[in-house]
């Protein structure tokens, strides 16, 4: 939404701190709450993305198989053989057709333009030597591939179980020297059935996984444990999207949802968070024997080591064990250097920065957890005031509220990690000067604590209780929250435009592509050809 004045009659002043409401919100409040209904009723029934189960696996393969071999007039295996090199990227096929040609086309993937050699010259032989294993074989026991090159049984069957358990399958191509060539599928399946079916279901696996496993539009939930599901999309692959099993994640890196902060933002703090390397850096000094880490525990400045090596605490020297309070004896600390104590200030900085960040970070997903309860105690208010006397039974309007403060209080939460990068010294540290540093922190800055206040609020009002409010009261906070859901939601797209506009847009962006921010929340994934109808109870989910 854009913002533009209002009639300050439409709006409510929840206390003091509010003070902008006037300018946030476009439209009235039964407009917007008119969107957001329309809104979670189409969550799953017009979702881009796709929920592709067990079941539905085949399917999907089979309808761009059907378009390949329709336009091509291939048989299924070479037309598989090409989807595979190609990621199952079916356009990719046709622009590559057109821009190159079959010939080309066929070539690069492995699909052989030769016709098959004729078997039956062969059987009139009655024997045959392998080439492979230079044993001659009865003609019946050779198979031929589309390239022409036959060999005999055994050594198709040696080959083929040695690349499937090499967890080549999906592309085994022909034992001859230097031939591109992919072997035929079902030939493949024939002779491995024959030897070995465990082997052979496994070949059966990759092959159908491989729609999932080699497609750029495909991607398994990461859910643990697996429901076994796997989310196919339409649209960009930098997008945030939830199976049908509740999972939410990052489509790009499969890590949980995290936007505003890029794939990479987000791999950088889950390390750091599992890094103690800033508080071994200010808190322990290596032994000078051994170098593991030393913490020191008393007064003095001797310490000793598990590997029995005393050594100056300030200078890091070894020493030895004789001392006082205040000298050790024969010792003198002369190896005192600046770089060392910035290096320890700097570390102890950044560690300070860090617990900055992350406190706020952490304060904002304990607060959601604690407001994912609000789920169960809405629906019990909303039990009670369906039961009663009331000139209006649409109660959606508490139910859109939760959901944007679930959803806005996330956008919060993950907003203080896109901090940490965006405004330290690990990332943009050469892309921006100090001076452009320090505005463009105030401005995101700005643009989080609005978000931050009107989240507070929103939060403080639903845990109102309003089933027991007399109508005229329930009305009044009717208007407050679809208000307050509206500036929640003009704040969080702000900020994404922000971010992308006025932070990220000057800079190097090939790497920190981050999730569209979508008013409607991440995509809902519906099962493969079934729409799924969603009910009011699932808005808060």
């Amino acid at each position: 939404m854009e913002d533009s004045g209002s009639s300050g009659e439409d709006y409510y002043y929840l206390d003091e701190d509010c003070n902008d409401y006037e300018e946030d919100d476009p439209d009235s409040p039964d407009d917007f709450q008119e969107q957001e209904n329309a809104f979670h009723s189409d969550r799953r029934n017009n979702s881009s993305c796709k929920v592709i189960t067990k079941e539905s696996l085949l399917v999907a393969q089979r309808e761009d198989l059907r378009r390949v071999t329709e336009l091509l007039s291939l048989g299924e295996h070479h037309s598989r053989t090409l989807l595979i090199y190609y990621r199952w990227d079916v356009e990719k096929v046709f622009s590559v057709l057109v821009e190159k040609g079959k010939e080309k086309l066929f070539a690069e993937a492995g699909v052989p333009l030769v016709e098959p050699c004729n078997l039956t010259n062969l059987q009139l032989l009655g024997t045959v030597m392998c080439s492979v294993c230079m044993d001659e074989v009865p003609a019946k026991n050779l198979t031929t591939m589309d390239c022409g090159h036959c060999f005999c049984d055994t050594c198709w069957t040696e080959h083929f179980i040695m690349k499937i358990n090499e967890g080549q399958s999906r592309r085994i191509r022909c034992m001859a020297h230097k031939c591109n060539a992919v072997c035929d599928q079902a030939k493949i399946r024939i002779l491995v059935t024959a030897r070995d079916p465990d082997v052979a279901e496994k070949f059966d696996r990759f092959l159908s996984e491989s729609y999932i496993e080699d497609n750029k539009r495909v991607k398994w939930c990461p859910s643990v444990p697996h429901c076994g599901n796997a989310i196919r999309i339409d649209e960009d692959e930098f997008c945030e999207v939830e199976c049908i099993c509740g999972q939410q994640f990052c489509f790009s890196c499969s890590s949980e949802a995290h936007s505003p902060c890029s794939c990479l933002m987000w791999e950088l703090w889950t390390k750091k968070c599992h890094d103690t390397v800033n508080w071994i850096t200010v808190n322990t000094k290596p032994c000078p024997k051994c170098h593991k880490p030393v913490e020191k525990n008393g007064g003095c400045n001797l310490v000793n080591c598990f590997c029995g090596q005393p050594f100056c605490w300030l200078c890091g020297g070894a020493t030895g064990r004789e001392h006082t309070w205040s000298r050790i004896a024969g010792h003198s600390c002369g190896r005192y250097t600046v770089e060392e104590v910035m290096k320890t200030e700097c570390a102890k900085r950044d560690l300070h920065r860090y617990i900055h960040y992350n406190d706020r970070y952490k304060a904002h997903t304990e607060s959601l957890k604690l407001e994912t309860k609000l789920k169960e105690t809405i629906q019990e208010k909303l039990s009670m005031l369906e039961q009663r006397e009331s000139t209006s039974k649409d109660f959606s309007w508490v139910t859109n509220g939760a959901y944007r403060l679930f959803r806005s209080r996330r956008v919060l939460s993950y907003s203080y990690v896109f901090a940490y990068f965006m405004f330290g010294d690990e990332m943009f540290k050469n892309e921006m000067t100090k001076e452009q540093r320090e505005i463009k922190q105030n401005l995101f800055e700005d643009q989080q604590q609005q978000l931050e206040a009107n989240v507070e609020n929103l939060s403080k009002i639903l845990e109102e209780p309003f089933h027991v409010y007399p109508e005229d009261k329930l009305m009044d906070l009717r208007m407050q929250i679809i208000t307050l859901s509206s500036m929640v939601n003009n704040r969080c797209q702000k900020m994404y435009d922000c971010i992308e506009n006025d932070l990220l847009g000057a800079l190097e962006r090939t790497i920190h592509i981050i999730a569209p921010y979508k008013s409607k929340g991440l995509e809902r994934a519906s099962e493969l050809g079934v729409a799924i109808p969603v009910t009011w109870k699932e808005v808060l989910v």
